[in-house]
């Protein structure tokens, strides 16, 4: 059962996908925040396994309610969901740990296949924001010592990361590389440990800034 926490400011929304997720045997909407600060404390009082958090809220904004949840409580996993599309809303979202970025124009299966993704330890991310990651680091850093990088990384690390890069899902790089999900969930926590990162929006940002990997 997949814990999640609603925190939005529109309470008819936050109704709404609650009611979509009350159809699922397999997630539960353990709380509700109308705001930053009440989704802090919702967070530290209930200890969700996921934060559905927007950005425009009042009181306390959703990027800082992310970045002091993260940082008392980073097992929790946050996925932005908002109607913003400001590059800088994403880029700082990903810098301080949310697990996912998506917009509000999501049909009800998709917003389905996204959770399920995050319970598997993937990263929730809308193609239009995915693309913007890619595009706006396709120039490496010639100061990002990629040399002693690479050499931290194992060459079936580095075929990973490419297929992160790709967007391709756990079961989609097991099924390309012949080997169990389990191995891949492996392989790409030893990669976010040796880059000292968080999360796979994180590890495929990095890839292609410093010229790990090529843009898909």
């Amino acid at each position: 059962m997949l814990r999640i926490l609603l925190a939005d400011d529109h309470v008819l929304f936050r109704k709404g996908v609650a009611a979509l997720l009350a159809c699922r045997q397999d997630m539960q909407v353990v709380g509700e925040a109308g705001d930053g600060l009440e989704a802090i404390a919702v967070a530290r009082e209930l200890l969700p396994d996921v934060i559905l958090m927007d950005i425009n809220m009042p009181k306390c904004d959703g990027l800082e309610a992310t970045r002091q949840i993260k940082r008392e409580m980073p097992h929790v996993k946050i996925v932005i969901l908002t109607v913003s599309e400001e590059d800088q809303d994403l880029f700082e979202a990903i810098k301080i740990g949310a697990q996912g970025y998506l917009l509000k124009d999501l049909e009800p299966y998709q917003l389905y296949d996204l959770m399920e993704s995050i319970s598997k330890g993937e990263a929730p991310l809308s193609g239009v924001m995915a693309a913007r990651i890619l595009r706006e680091f396709t120039h490496p850093d010639p100061n990002s010592g990629k040399e002693a990088v690479i050499d931290e990384l194992t060459p079936r690390e580095i075929d990973i990361l490419e297929l992160v890069v790709e967007g391709k899902t756990n079961k989609e790089i097991s099924s390309e590389l012949v080997i169990s999900e389990n191995t891949v969930k492996i392989h790409i926590r030893n990669i976010l440990e040796k880059l000292h990162l968080q999360n796979r929006i994180q590890a495929a940002v990095y890839a292609v800034r410093q010229g790990l990997v090529e843009e898909s």
